[in-house]
């Protein structure tokens, strides 16, 4: 499928010249001082909607029956995973599969989305040898300060 880009003020002087854009293609509405709008028709998005509804839960029916097999096929998707410790690994694919399942049902992809990008990050920091350590290292606390709330002048 391709997608035609506008800019959004076409829209609101020309509308006609935008719909019929719509019958071969999805359109990108460019705003300058916002997030870009996708239009799409109705048939369109519940094809994705539908599809997407199935692969999400293929793929979580496939990590119940056999976890290393999902780990592989997020593994081939997601490479950042191998840096992540085993532990962590595991938590990371079921937490993406369950927010994928829940976006699937539901339409909100956004959770997903910031999920993703949570544990592409944590999977960056222990790629680091130096932050990893840091993350694995046990401080000791015998010379720890209690500190007090600073007074709020009130």
């Amino acid at each position: 499928m391709s997608t035609t880009s506008i800019p959004f003020s076409t829209l609101i002087r020309e509308q006609t010249s935008v719909f019929p854009a719509l019958a071969d293609s999805d359109v990108v509405l460019e705003r300058r001082d916002a997030e870009n709008l996708v239009l799409m028709r109705d048939e369109r998005y519940r094809a994705m909607a539908g599809s997407l509804r199935l692969a999400a839960r293929s793929l979580a029916l496939v990590a119940k029956a056999d976890r290393g097999l999902a780990e592989e096929v997020f593994a081939e998707e997601l490479p950042w995973l191998r840096w992540l410790p085993a532990d962590d690994r595991e938590q990371c694919v079921r937490d993406l599969l369950g927010e994928l399942l829940a976006g699937a049902h539901t339409g909100l992809f956004m959770p997903f989305a910031r999920s993703l990008v949570a544990w592409q990050h944590t999977a960056e920091a222990w790629s680091d040898p130096a932050t990893a350590a840091r993350l694995t290292r046990s401080d000791d606390t015998a010379d720890a300060v209690a500190l007090s709330m600073p007074d709020s002048g009130e």
